[in-house]
C-alpha cells in the first residue's frame, strides 16, 4: 500500500481474543507535539480497526473509514501529506473535518 505519510498508518496488537492496543504505529512524536501540525488519521483510523476487530462493529468502521475517505476526497490534507491545490489545516481542524464527515 503507498500511504504517503507515517501518519496515515494505524496497528493493532491483539490478543487471542481481539483485545489489545490500538495506536498509530509512527509514536508520539515530542518533537511536534502541541503545534498543531501532526496528522491524526492514523489515530482515527486505529478507532476504526478497534470498531472492526475488538467490538465486532464493522458498521461503526465504515462509517469512520468512509469519513477519513471523504475528507481526503475533498482535498483537506495536514502538513505531511499536502500538495499544492489542496486545503492545508491542522491536527485539530482534520479531527474536527472527520468528525463533520461522520
Amino acid at each position: 500500500m503507498l500511504t504517503g505519510s507515517i501518519g496515515m498508518l494505524p496497528s493493532a496488537s491483539l490478543d487471542s481474543n481481539n483485545k489489545g492496543l490500538y495506536e498509530p504505529c509512527h509514536g508520539s512524536a515530542p518533537d511536534i507535539a502541541g503545534k498543531d501540525i501532526a496528522n491524526p488519521l492514523a489515530t482515527i483510523l486505529s478507532v476504526a480497526m478497534m470498531m472492526q476487530y475488538t467490538f465486532e462493529r464493522p458498521d461503526i468502521a465504515q462509517r469512520i473509514e468512509g469519513a477519513v475517505h471523504k475528507v481526503l476526497q475533498q482535498g483537506v490534507r495536514t502538513g505531511d501529506i499536502y500538495e499544492a491545490g489542496m486545503q492545508k489545516v491542522g491536527c485539530a481542524a482534520m479531527g474536527d473535518a472527520v468528525v463533520t464527515a461522520l
